[in-house]
């Protein structure tokens, strides 16, 4: 915008104290605004976007989207052939809690991050701008391609395990009913639909729905927590705890210290929810200190809840091969049909069916705020389309069908068979994991003091906590590549294909940016004016008055997103 073109209105300085905020302007890059900015518009101002959403999240709404894509109950039926098929009842147990404290580590050390950065894009703005110079680019690509993957695979990988518990229970109401893979496809695609109407409603319409959702969550998962151990028919009851604490059911080729560290797949990918309130920190109120309490209730209390079922699971389970091994070809089906009267089952599958719903639509609604805020800074094709803000709902109604039209399309895996289908979960738990590690790694061991806290930090105990989380990761990425038999035994549908389904969109995207991607992507694009201050701005007035005289030199955002610098008289 050159001095001709200028805007004959005024223009008003606004100093956005940057002391709480780690933003890719600079220190004295002061937003230019033109009307009073509530404090929530200032930080983002601050960090170079401009408010498009309405603030109707509050702290209990965000967690709720939170809890509600952590689905622990679903999640847990989802996944517990890993914790039980691998390591046993021992690793359930005691395994968990293990994993859960170094997730924990790496939950807080990301909500540090969403305090001092509460922007949509969340680890991919925090990569682009804690990385030191000339490498903010690449690490934005990296850090937010793998979040997008691990995000627009989850919707997908959840409803399509909803929609098989869901014919499951078909089949146990009515053992002569054997689902086609066309009805498990349908039905799947049905669930996305659905899912991608609830997304694109209101702000408040989709607060409101996922606080119900999170709300019947929490009941049902004290339901069955109480259910199982009141109502089982085992006799006894209970397994000792000797037997519970100290055996390790042991379903792999490898060691049992492996085998317990490959079963943390199954808590990692369900505990893989909790950056929610990162991508939603745009559309939360007080989101400095909002989101990041979010993020880390989300943790806490999901590790805590998912112990007490894994407990429960523990103590009442009889006959582990018969649980992984069994036709239903669902391991929680199974075990509820193993410990419980048939009529009980089916009430806890049917509150798990209904969780499983809740979940997706939390995974759907975080996904399109991914593929809006990486849109906002046109890192895909078409990005105009994805990143336009419906003037009716207030939401990127546009990102949520591409996020279900995507999903509709890779749920054609299911013909491909287990194997294939099975490759939406596996992309799901390494994708997310490595986008938490980047940009938590990068501010530990690389920014030193150019990363300023922001009103909800961990003070002294910030880069050992980071440094714990970011190892952790460090340590499992292997482990969440193996396969749970070698040798002879090892086939094609035993395979752990999450190398090549990870590694080869990772590997093209690669490619992409030393071929071309380098030269036009620059990380997050600033869509606010501001002006670019070259001496000490302590002496510039928090808001200049109307008429006032307008100096140095203003920068400003084109429609291309490159920057012009022009004097202004």
């Amino acid at each position: 915008m050159s001095a001709t073109e200028e805007s004959t209105s005024p223009k008003k300085y606004r100093d956005v104290d940057h002391a709480q905020v780690t933003s890719v302007l600079p220190d004295g890059d002061v937003p230019i605004t033109d009307h009073a900015l509530a404090s929530d518009d200032a930080v983002l101002v601050a960090l170079g976007y401009k408010q498009e959403f309405k603030r109707e999240f509050s702290l209990w709404t965000t967690f709720c989207v939170s809890f509600a894509v952590l689905g622990l109950l679903p999640s847990f039926a989802s996944t517990l052939y890993y914790g039980m098929g691998y390591a046993g009842t021992g690793g359930m147990v005691w395994g968990w809690l293990i994993a859960m404290v170094f997730i924990q580590c790496v939950a807080m050390a990301m909500a540090e991050l969403c305090s001092a950065m509460p922007t949509s894009g969340g680890l991919y703005y925090a990569a682009a701008v804690l990385a030191p110079p000339g490498y903010g680019p690449f690490a934005a690509w990296i850090t937010g391609w793998s979040n997008w993957i691990g995000q627009v695979t989850a919707a997908p990988s959840v409803d399509y395990a909803l929609a098989a518990m869901i014919l499951a229970a078909g089949s146990i109401a009515n053992p002569d009913y054997v689902p086609t893979t066309w009805q498990t496809y349908l039905l799947t695609v049905l669930i996305l639909i659905i899912h991608t109407v609830i997304s694109s409603m209101p702000t408040k319409w989709i607060a409101t729905f996922n606080s119900w959702g999170s709300t019947f969550n929490i009941i049902a998962l004290f339901i069955t927590i109480i259910t199982i151990p009141a109502a089982t028919s085992n006799s006894p009851k209970f397994t000792s705890a000797a037997d519970v604490w100290g055996t390790i059911y042991n379903g792999t080729d490898y060691p049992d210290g492996v085998a317990i560290l490959m079963s943390f797949v199954g808590v990692i990918w369900t505990m893989s929810g909790y950056d929610s309130p990162f991508h939603l920190s745009e559309e939360c109120s007080n989101a400095n200190i909002a989101s990041p309490r979010a993020i880390t209730m989300t943790s806490a209390v999901g590790g805590l809840f998912g112990w007490f079922l894994q407990l429960v699971v523990a103590y009442t389970v009889t006959d582990i091969d018969s649980v992984i091994g069994s036709d239903l070809g669902q391991p929680w089906a199974s075990y509820l049909l193993q410990v419980l009267p048939q009529k009980t089952a089916m009430a806890i599958l049917a509150l798990t069916i209904v969780c499983g719903f809740s979940m997706g639509q939390g995974c759907m609604i975080a996904a399109s705020r991914v593929t809006y805020a990486y849109a906002r800074d046109d890192c895909f094709p078409l990005s105009g389309l994805w990143k336009q803000v419906n003037n009716r709902t207030q939401t990127p109604v546009n990102a949520v069908i591409l996020n279900g039209v995507l999903g509709i399309l890779m749920c054609l895996l299911i013909f491909g068979g287990t194997v294939a289908i099975g490759a939406l979960f596996s992309i799901g738990a390494i994708a997310q994991f490595i986008a938490f590690a980047i940009p938590i790694a990068i501010r530990v061991f690389i920014v030193g003091d150019r990363f300023k806290p922001g009103p909800w930090n961990l003070g002294k105990m910030s880069k050992p906590i980071g440094a714990t989380g970011a190892m952790f990761v460090f340590v499992m990425l292997p482990i969440l590549c193996l396969p749970s038999v070698t040798g002879n035994d090892l086939t094609a549908d035993l395979m752990n294909w999450t190398c090549l389904v990870y590694g080869a969109p990772m590997l093209a995207v690669s490619i992409w940016w030393v071929v071309d991607a380098k030269n036009w992507f620059k990380g997050p694009k600033v869509n606010v004016e501001h002006s670019l201050y070259i001496e000490d701005v302590t002496g510039v007035p928090p808001l200049q008055e109307e008429g006032e005289k307008e100096d140095d030199t203003a920068v400003t955002v084109s429609k291309d997103g490159a920057d012009s610098k022009d004097a202004v008289a």
